[in-house]
């Protein structure tokens, strides 16, 4: 008892100071880019709230319409889908240069299994989610399996499955009429409601949907927490425990499924099933939407909800060019300066981490 009243008579003589840091007063610069790294799709969200306010001064009530701000979305419900196929695979420091042919290919696919060959139309549309995925395992295995660069590798697969989907097709449209009369189901996605002024269609309806479940899987799912590590640090993701081969393989394989999704959604869009809209630039827009949205090329950063306002930009700038009359090549010009300027952006707020 003695000896423990002198150890607390030490104490009393002791220093009651308690170990602080200096406060460093932290500028609205470094606090804007804190929050724009903790949020990805912040950046995106606010030059589309710009543009709509900018567009929406130019032209007037008209551009304020729901009918308007709609038919933007209906005008870019493929290039979402897409890009949210593409933004996987970015987000794993890869990239997908076959996206647009595969879509076209699957989209071949079923209708020839339903127009030419008389099959059920869900057992047609089952075939081209086949052939998608398959495209897509097929980039999965030449990326993991044999570690080769996936820019060569989707070059190598968006020549092939060009060629052979003009070759089995024999580059011959399947008519709307011939859809609507034989295989009706491959126009489900075209089915438009209305919801008070707006038109919307299912294949925006499937967008949103999609966007926001691969959002929660990304973010609240394990799965998700690999994808980004094997694009932040594939090394080590390696060493923490992540098949990262495995990772890279079902990313692929889930983008070609959502390609073959996207053919779907772009029969009920386009009507008609034609070959030929191989050669459109179906895989520069998924990019371009992707970049705007905020996802980082160099992998491990960026939320899919961006990918989507990054769709949505380049929807809003085209409808407002239009509405105002303005050469289209105003439009390749914006484009072309939101792209550079994501990537500088991105780069700005990587700093923060660095």
């Amino acid at each position: 008892m003695t000896g423990a009243q002198e150890f607390e008579r030490v104490l009393d003589g002791s220093d009651k100071n308690v170990a602080s840091f200096e406060h460093q007063d932290v500028t609205l610069l470094k606090r804007t880019q804190h929050f724009l790294h903790s949020t990805p799709a912040a950046v995106p969200l606010i030059v589309l709230v710009m543009a709509i306010i900018i567009f929406g001064i130019a032209i007037g009530g008209r551009f304020f319409s729901a009918y308007t701000l709609t038919l933007v979305l209906q005008q870019i419900a493929i290039v979402g889908i897409l890009g949210a196929a593409q933004t996987l695979v970015i987000l794993t420091a890869g990239i997908d240069l076959s996206i647009g042919v595969i879509m076209v290919i699957s989209a071949v696919i079923m209708g020839n299994c339903a127009i030419t060959y008389g099959m059920p139309t869900p057992i047609a549309i089952l075939a081209g989610m086949a052939a998608g995925g398959v495209c897509g395992l097929l980039n999965g295995f030449l990326v993991a399996n044999m570690k080769l660069p996936p820019f060569i590798v989707t070059l190598g697969t968006w020549n092939i499955v060009m060629a052979t989907n003009f070759i089995y097709s024999a580059n011959e449209t399947i008519r709307d009429t011939d859809v609507d009369e034989q295989a009706p189901l491959l126009h489900f996605f075209a089915i438009s409601f209305r919801l008070g002024g707006a038109v919307l269609t299912l294949g925006v309806i499937a967008m949103v949907l999609l966007v926001v479940g691969l959002w929660y899987v990304l973010n609240h799912t394990a799965w998700g927490r690999h994808v980004y590590a094997v694009g932040d640090d594939p090394e080590a993701a390696k060493l923490s425990g992540i098949q990262t081969k495995k990772v890279l393989l079902a990313v692929y394989g889930v983008s070609g499924l959502i390609a073959a999704f996207a053919a779907w959604v772009s029969i009920g869009r386009n009507g008609s099933i034609s070959p030929s809209s191989a050669v459109t630039d179906f895989n520069l827009q998924a990019i371009t939407a992707t970049v705007i949205g905020g996802i980082s090329l160099f992998g491990g950063r960026g939320s899919i909800l961006g990918t989507l306002f990054g769709a949505m930009i380049v929807g809003v700038v085209s409808m407002g060019l239009n509405m105002l009359g303005a050469d289209p090549q105003w439009k390749v010009l914006l484009t072309g300066v939101l792209i550079i300027g994501a990537v500088a952006i991105d780069q700005w707020i990587r700093k923060v981490s660095a």
